[in-house]
């Protein structure tokens, strides 16, 4: 896994605490806050800090050091007014790298694009697990989660690994190094059901994995 990143995630209905949660699985220091206190309440020891306040002030957002922080999700879904301030906070008051926020419209979300949002997404609760699993790893394409802490990756092939095969690029070993199984080779339309370490990568490839998290992090990284 990549060095602890230190984030931000407002609004705790059911996509936020996903993400905050499965974060902090992963091993994040997750700051987790909402206006709500029964929501906050919910998410003790699932998170590093709970915290009960409005992220739509300037002043609380300095007092939990939040400039600090390198990456913010927001995941405030119905308030449109609250999503735009706090993302708008995060990224031009606070610097914060990394902003990504949901949106529940097309609209909202042109609004979070023009205010500079790194990221914007259209999801309900279950789309929560896999935001936080391919917010640190661009390979990860999709996340399915099979146990709270495994479940099933498609990954694209780096193209350094092009014109190699399975054995030569490390893949055929990862069973033995990290814990986890190629199950799947996908070639455009084409499956290869647990291909052979002779099996030349192609450009496009992608591989479905099965693994713990902490095991499958460490082989993307």
């Amino acid at each position: 896994m990549k060095e602890n990143s230190q984030i931000i995630v407002v609004g705790l209905g059911r996509f936020g605490s996903n993400v905050a949660r499965t974060l902090y699985q992963l091993g994040h220091d997750v700051l987790a806050i909402d206006k709500e206190e029964i929501r906050v309440q919910s998410m003790m020891g699932e998170v590093t800090y709970p915290v009960t306040g409005d992220a739509t002030e300037e002043s609380v957002l300095r007092e939990l050091g939040v400039q600090n922080f390198n990456i913010g999700v927001v995941g405030i879904g119905t308030n449109i007014e609250s999503s735009i301030m706090v993302s708008v906070l995060l990224k031009e008051t606070m610097k914060i790298d990394t902003v990504v926020s949901r949106a529940s419209t097309r609209l909202h979300g042109s609004a979070l694009e023009l205010i500079g949002c790194d990221r914007v997404i259209y999801a309900e609760e279950e789309m929560g697990v896999q935001l936080a699993h391919n917010l640190f790893n661009p390979d990860v394409e999709e996340y399915m989660q099979i146990a709270p802490t495994y479940g099933i990756n498609k990954l694209s092939v780096p193209e350094r690994f092009v014109g190699m095969n399975l054995k030569e690029a490390g893949f055929s070993n990862i069973r033995d190094k990290y814990g986890v199984t190629i199950i799947v080779l996908k070639r455009g339309d084409n499956i290869i059901l647990s291909p052979d370490s002779g099996e030349e990568i192609k450009e496009g490839d992608e591989i479905i994995v099965s693994g713990l998290d902490e095991h499958i992090s460490k082989l993307i990284d």
